[in-house]
């Protein structure tokens, strides 16, 4: 089944109604985002789903006061692993190895390799690869939202220092990425709601290779 038409209905909504969004269907969006393929399968990233009105209102105001960040029922807040280390590596193998009924130490050729690669570049070079990961998983949820008719806007406009202070990030070796109000589209008013969807013709952008 294509998600064409669910694609062709989103937009990113500038303004949301305050409807709840159900429990059911966000946790499909996340769950779209955590099945989403990563470097590695190591999904150097955690997800967290915010509800709390006060913490939101936190956060609008490191987000340049957008307001579907309050409007919308739930926020979902994307960060990823600040670096990678020995010990994170270890843990998504072990577990790899357990999910598959594997001997222990079935994987130490491929994840030693890994290892090797991801812990020689520099710190910064580690969270922009663990960033890019996040992007991967945030469109499968986005898609997923759009397939459900639920308005999920993708957001990068907040001082990500402020906002990790707010959550707490360091502590917990992350960094924040991206943003995603979950709600329902305000289409009296939104200047956004009826426009026309607007991307480049295919002819430009998509190029056959024979």
């Amino acid at each position: 089944m294509s998600i064409l038409e669910s694609l062709n209905w989103r937009y990113a909504a500038k303004k949301l109604n305050g409807s709840v969004v159900s429990d059911e269907k966000v946790e499909k969006i996340i769950e779209a985002a955590r099945l989403a393929p990563t470097s590695s399968g190591l999904q150097p990233f955690e997800i967290f789903v915010v509800t709390n009105t006060a913490l939101r209102e936190k956060i609008k105001s490191v987000a340049y006061n957008q307001s579907q960040i309050t409007d919308g029922s739930h926020l979902i807040v994307f960060a990823a692993w600040n670096n990678y280390t020995t010990d994170r590596i270890n843990h998504y193998f072990d577990h790899y190895e357990q999910e598959r009924d594997l001997p222990k130490g079935f994987s130490d050729g491929y994840k030693n390799g890994v290892t090797k690669q991801l812990t020689s570049l520099t710190e910064e070079q580690q969270f922009e690869h663990a960033a890019r990961q996040v992007y991967i998983a945030f469109s499968f949820a986005m898609a997923e939202a759009a397939v459900l008719r639920v308005d999920a806007s993708p957001m990068e406009g907040f001082v990500a220092a402020e906002l990790d202070k707010l959550m707490r990030f360091e502590e917990k070796g992350l960094r924040s990425v991206l943003i995603m109000p979950l709600g329902y589209r305000d289409e009296e008013n939104d200047w956004q709601a009826n426009l026309k969807k607007v991307r480049k013709f295919p002819k430009d952008m998509i190029h056959y290779i024979k």
